[in-house]
């Protein structure tokens, strides 16, 4: 049976080591996928009119393409080069929920994500996509320094 782990990359030079550690963990385990996702923060409001909806889905759609060339291809590259199975998605929501709900969908054993670096010491602790995945996770969080 495959193990799957959810490679959370949030497109900063910290998804490097995510990354390695993501290999490390496959090659332990022999019998492993990794799944890299990338989650565009997404919002939408339901003031708006359908015009500006239909537009605003275009924007989803772009966004979705860019992430996936611009983050999960080139690791997706860069994982298969190591020999390693991976595949990869492109998800918009909120961070923390998305990746317990690909984990869960995929029934992956544990979500490797980085910590924030960009953050004041406040946020990093008290409010950041981390720190509510770690708390809310239904699998256990490795997360990358």
């Amino acid at each position: 049976m495959t193990t799957t782990l959810v490679i959370g990359l949030d497109g900063h030079k910290s998804g490097d080591r995510v990354l390695d550690y993501g290999k490390r963990m496959a090659g332990l385990i022999k019998d492993c996928e990794l799944l890299v996702v990338y989650v565009v923060e997404w919002s939408p409001y339901s003031f708006q009119t359908p015009e500006e909806n239909a537009e605003r889905h275009k924007r989803r759609e772009n966004e979705i393409s860019t992430a996936m060339e611009r983050v999960v291809d080139p690791a997706l590259e860069e994982l298969k080069k190591a020999g390693l199975q991976a595949r990869g998605v492109v998800r918009h929501g909120h961070v923390a929920e998305i990746l317990n709900t690909v984990a869960k969908e995929e029934n992956a054993e544990q979500i490797i994500i980085g910590r924030s670096s960009s953050k004041g010491l406040a946020e990093r602790f008290f409010g950041s996509s981390t720190s509510n995945l770690v708390m809310s996770a239904h699998v256990p969080v490795t997360v990358i320094g």
